[in-house]
């Protein structure tokens, strides 16, 4: 997962070359770079908006879908407003910087949708534009469309007001007229009816202003119903999910009354910008522009004059809180305050002066007073150094409207402080100890009462949690996280401040033979931790090799972390995939030492797809709930390949003839049965001589007089064959089984010393 630093914010990219726009090949990369360069002109036409994502992860040949809710995965720094619904309370974006519309294209949001309102504190504000949507009908072209905003252009002149064209990158054309004294919506709704209305009375066999279809055909249908505060319109300047990827773009009036106007592709209106800046400038006069700080959300989501929350212009310098003035430094105890909060829902407000702010989390049942307990704490937007103080009424309606007491204050001592998890020992009345908050998902974060005992150690070995074999088509969508399936030796990696101790599945000492993932023991060096993964080598066409990496000297092998087991003191089994999969992704932020499986995003079907295009061995199922389960082969991870392979024992092997005459020839392998090894047939391809080399060493002291196989052995493979004690694990790939069970034009993979016999079972039950 790649990152970009905007402005100091960083955005998690993904998947960037995927082609959203299969007709002209334009990929995710292309409209991120789109919008992050246009946002100077864009953002003052969404600032202060609710923004109504339409997104297509698949490309615009697949679905869409409208999204309104902000996720809780969504970054911690883009703005945000609560708003009710008629049947629920709605989390919109608001967008202002360049970083917010470099995540808009990470989403693969190609349109961005606002009402004609700004938000005013935190309840929807009146319209201070309104907008005409003008959709030609059957037979009508975008020269039509021109006619008609023109003469609307010259009717609303009549009233003084101005209006301003924007092709729609649709079909049609949006004329935007700003409101100098902002209205009601329905006040706007009003207004934009009547002027439709009007043209249609003027000119009825060319303009309509009435919704039904019918009436449309050969006329330009005038909409005016946007204005209402319950609708949007695509934002000047987003771009559209068409075939092609065109753009909301704004136009000149001498273009409107030219011939050949049409709708402009993103790389047009790029170069319109620079060559021209903004055509709707004088559309919407930016906010007041401030300097932001960690006070920006807090402020935007109060009014001084409705509430008697202190709303400061700025954020203190760090260390100085009312009532506690003296100098701070790194040796002080800082203030912490904790209020009971009578709002919607009785809850409690935990929150720790730091750098000039105070850091606030909600505790819905109140800090634990028990190390068996573990606390929900949702983090929310920083607060004031003046907040500590704060005892009072917020009045209904208002953002966090109840009563507001002081439950306990004092001071703190910092042992940590990360983005994902803070240790404070707290000094109050009430609140004593040692706590520890870490984050799990988005906002959400896990309070912790550490008991005074030192922390856990990390544990010895772990033995790794394994997949069924399984068809992941059949799985319900929205349930499961997809990864690749990797063609390596499978790692348990223990970190210690530097130490390291590498595993097999087995529990094979593995350290001195992946001495090169030293490099993430010194950068994880801060840190304890276990990681689940698989040690891989790459070839040249990026997929990963068991056979490169058998023949490997390690310098070439890397190692792809795909689960954290254990974290600073803590056993994360017990906690979701989904929580684990984040804290890991923190944790490997900016490595180099350590590869971390990107998500395949959209459908089973295209997981699959996507692991065969990349020529990997298959895919991963594992459900976004699931705990970690060490040594189980669990149902709750599924796994996938793209091609029969199947780990086998060897008990036996004939002579070679012609090149290979006196040596290895062939190998008689099987898999473990109640009375012996079950025989699967006889492998006489994909050895190089290094391999040949290699199993006759193995398996020279292993043999035996007996064969070990249960069943006797057809004439033509038991012919002069050596028999040995099966002990030496392998690994093959096939085409198919015979009716008789037995592997059809099998060809050796390599030895796999991670194996024991005992682990070996049927993995493509047919």
């Amino acid at each position: 997962m790649a990152t970009l630093d905007i402005a100091g914010r960083k955005v998690s990219v993904t998947n960037l070359d995927k082609v959203l726009f299969p007709e002209t090949g334009t990929t995710k990369s292309q409209v991120i770079e789109y919008y992050t360069t246009i946002a100077p002109a864009m953002l003052p036409h969404l600032a202060g908006r609710a923004v109504t994502r339409k997104r297509w992860p698949n490309g615009v040949e697949q679905s869409s879908f409208f999204e309104k809710n902000l996720a809780s995965s969504a970054p911690e720094w883009l703005d945000r407003r609560d708003m009710q619904h008629s049947d629920r309370v709605v989390t919109y974006p608001l967008f202002s910087t360049t970083a917010d519309l470099a995540w808009l294209g990470q989403q693969a949001a190609i349109e961005a949708h606002v009402p004609q309102w700004r938000f005013d504190g935190s309840q929807p504000g009146p319209a201070t534009r309104m907008v005409f949507d003008l959709d030609p009908g059957d037979d009508v072209d975008l020269a039509r469309c021109a006619e008609v905003a023109c003469e609307i252009r010259d009717l609303i002149a009549e009233i003084g007001f101005t209006a301003f064209p924007v092709t729609s990158g649709s079909k049609g054309i949006h004329l935007y007229v700003p409101l100098e004294k902002p209205l009601t919506t329905s006040g706007a709704s009003t207004v934009a009816k009547r002027v439709a209305t009007l043209l249609e009375e003027r000119s009825p066999d060319r303009i309509t202003a009435t919704m039904a279809k019918a009436k449309r055909t050969g006329r330009v249908f005038v909409d005016w119903s946007q204005n209402n505060g319950k609708k949007t319109t695509v934002a000047p300047y987003s771009m559209r999910g068409r075939s092609e990827p065109t753009v909301a773009a704004p136009r000149s009036w001498d273009e409107l009354e030219s011939p050949g106007l049409h709708q402009l592709r993103f790389e047009e209106v790029l170069r319109r910008y620079h060559d021209d800046g903004d055509l709707l400038a004088d559309l919407d006069p930016p906010l007041e522009v401030r300097e932001p700080d960690k006070l920006t959300k807090y402020r935007s989501m109060r009014s001084a004059s409705k509430t008697p929350e202190p709303v400061p212009d700025a954020a203190e310098p760090r260390g100085t809180t009312p009532g506690h003035e003296h100098e701070h430094d790194h040796d002080h105890d800082d203030t912490f305050v904790i209020q009971e909060h009578h709002a919607r829902r009785l809850h409690y407000d935990f929150r720790l002066e730091h750098d000039g702010v105070l850091v606030s989390w909600a505790v819905p049942k109140n800090i634990p007073d028990d190390p068996a307990q573990n606390r929900l704490a949702v983090h929310t937007e920083d607060h004031p150094l003046e907040y500590a103080r704060f005892e009072g009424t917020i009045p209904k309606g208002e953002y966090g409207g109840g009563e507001v007491t002081i439950w306990d204050s004092g001071t703190y001592e910092l042992e940590k402080w990360r983005d994902d998890e803070v240790i404070v020992v707290l000094k109050g009345t009430r609140a004593q100890g040692r706590f520890a908050l870490i984050r799990t998902k988005g906002n959400q974060w896990l309070m912790h009462l550490m008991k005074e005992k030192d922390a856990p150690e990390l544990p010895k070995s772990v033995q790794p949690m394994l997949a069924t074999a399984g068809d992941v088509t059949d799985l319900p969508d929205g349930e499961w996280a997809f990864e690749g399936k990797w063609d390596g030796f499978r790692v348990v990696a223990r970190m210690s401040h530097g130490e390291m101790k590498l595993e097999s599945r087995t529990g094979k000492d593995l350290t001195e033979r992946f001495r090169a993932f030293s490099a993430l023991a010194a950068d994880l060096a801060d840190h304890e931790a276990v990681l689940d993964g698989e040690a891989v080598v790459f070839a040249a066409d990026g997929s990963t090799s068991f056979e490169l990496l058998q023949s490997s000297s390690g310098t070439d092998v890397k190692f792809i972390a795909f689960d954290l087991l254990h974290l600073d003191g803590t056993s994360l089994v017990k906690k979701k995939y989904s929580d684990r999969r984040k804290l890991l992704e923190l944790l490997t932020t900016g490595l180099e030492s350590v590869l971390v499986p990107e998500a395949l995003t959209g459908t089973a079907e295209e997981a699959l797809a996507t692991s065969v295009e990349r020529g990997w061995e298959g895919v991963v199922a594992k459900r976004v709930d699931s705990v970690y389960q060490p040594g189980r082969r669990a149902h709750t991870w599924i796994k996938t390949k793209n091609w029969r392979t199947q780990e086998v024992v060897v008990g036996g092997w004939r002579r070679g003839k012609g090149r290979r005459g006196g040596g290895l020839g062939s190998l008689l392998v099987g898999i473990p049965g109640p009375n012996g090894l079950r025989y699967l047939g006889r492998v006489g391809t994909g050895f190089t001589d290094s391999a040949l080399d290699t199993l006759a060493a193995l398996l020279s002291p292993l043999e035996s007089d007996e064969s070990p196989f249960e069943e006797r052995l057809p004439t033509a493979d038991r012919k002069d064959a050596v028999w040995v004690t099966p002990s030496l694990v392998g690994e093959v790939r096939f085409y198919e089984w015979t009716d008789s069970m037995h592997l059809r034009h099998p060809s050796w993979r390599g030895v796999r010393d991670d194996k024991q016999p005992t682990d070996v079972v049927l993995e493509n039950d047919p």
